[in-house]
């Protein structure tokens, strides 16, 4: 036993001497159980803002499996920020945009770097030996001594004696309110169950809202152009308003010595519209009757059925007089009160639509031209001479005795 030590330690002292001032520290001894590099390891420098207590050797994983190590931690060129140099698997392939976060492995673990891709969708090239993943892309978790310090600030001074303060307020203002508080909260639910009621009425009219403010939006420049001419209007009716309060004021005079007028012929005006009304029940009652009359009134003589004759842009008038004499004569002794009665020879009687021949309490005809003397003429030679027969039709056509 004490030989196999011996062995050990002279190996352990040959490698000391063999590496001779290269040897770094305790940092230049591999943890055991680290990663496996594998024949072709490449480098990657990555930027922190705070890279708490990372030390050299740690871990670096992807997807919580160990692919490398933490080779040296400096600062920046610009010396505001952490560098991390870590060393990687040749075997593991990331993105060229790949994201890095310092995580712990438990609640006391040890600190690590993890190397994750920012997704496929994002995924751009391949990360290569000497890349630089920038400080934009790179991240810390929080500690647990960070987590214990606010929980202390909360506790200690923080927000929990301002609850106990409130929590006491709140108890003094609703001591002895109890049942306005219930009424408060019966009222509440009434309200939210008819706003849940009329969900649909609300919707609907914040939809014609939205319609209208898009109608407003592209009728901007109409909008503001008639609210420019706007002013010049207002200026003018400032100019005139003077008239304006003299009008109102002499329309007040007027609406009184009206109301005066109407109360003191309130009995007349009253009887006129009693008058008044059997005429306009009659004209109700005539409906449309009425306005067809009218319509056809004004359209006479030429109606609108007389539309469907109208040959061009004129109207075609035909007219046919008939002015045969025995015509005219049958139409004139066609009437109850013949004005041809009597006055017709004996020839032509049969045309005053009576029976030839003698008539009772009738003269007897006188040929065509003579003169029958007028009874009703006083004196023994006083005659007026009468027409009869045909000179005496033309007369009386012509308007004559």
């Amino acid at each position: 036993m004490r030989k196999a030590l011996a062995f050990v330690a002279a190996g352990v002292a040959g490698a000391l001497t063999l590496s001779g001032c290269s040897f770094g520290g305790i940092y230049d001894v591999p943890l055991p159980g680290g990663a496996d590099l594998g024949d072709h390891p490449y480098t990657v420098k990555v930027q922190f803002a705070d890279v708490l207590d990372l030390v050299p050797q740690a871990g670096v994983k992807v997807n919580e499996v160990p692919v490398g190590r933490v080779e040296a931690i400096g600062l920046t060129p610009d010396g505001w920020h952490a560098e991390v140099t870590v060393r990687l698997n040749g075997d593991v392939k990331l993105p060229a945009n790949a994201l890095a976060n310092i995580r712990q492995s438990s609640l006391l673990g040890e600190k690590y770097v993890e190397l994750a891709s920012p997704g496929d969708d994002l995924a751009q090239g391949t990360l290569a030996n000497g890349a630089e993943i920038p400080l934009a892309r790179t991240n810390r978790s929080v500690e647990v001594e960070e987590v214990l310090g606010a929980l202390s600030m909360l506790l200690n001074g923080g927000g929990v004696e301002q609850l106990n303060t409130i929590t006491k307020e709140l108890n003094a203002a609703t001591e002895g309110r109890e049942p306005d508080i219930r009424r408060l909260l019966d009222n509440a639910d009434q309200l939210v169950s008819t706003l849940d009621a009329q969900s649909s009425d609300i919707t609907r009219a914040l939809d014609g809202l939205n319609r209208l403010s898009s109608t407003l939006a592209g009728q901007k420049d109409q909008i503001v152009h008639a609210i420019d001419d706007l002013g010049p209007g207002i200026g003018v009716l400032e100019q005139q308003r003077s008239q304006l309060v003299t009008m109102l004021q002499a329309l007040q005079n007027l609406s009184g010595v009206t109301v005066d007028t109407l109360n003191k012929s309130q009995a007349n005006l009253v009887a006129d519209l009693r008058a008044l009304l059997p005429t306009l029940q009659k004209l109700g009652e005539a409906g449309a009757d009425l306005p067809k009359s009218l319509e056809l009134l004004l359209t006479y003589p030429f109606t609108d059925a007389a539309v469907d004759g109208v040959k061009g842009d004129y109207f075609n008038l035909y007219a046919k007089i008939d002015l045969n004499l025995q015509d005219v004569l049958e139409n004139l002794s066609r009437s109850r009160q013949n004005p041809l009665s009597g006055m017709l020879p004996g020839a032509l009687g049969g045309l005053t639509g009576g029976v030839p021949g003698e008539q009772p309490n009738q003269p007897p005809p006188l040929p065509l031209g003579a003169t029958r003397p007028n009874p009703a003429a006083t004196g023994s030679s006083a005659a007026v001479p009468q027409q009869t027969g045909v000179a005496g039709i033309f007369g009386l056509l012509a308007g004559g005795a």
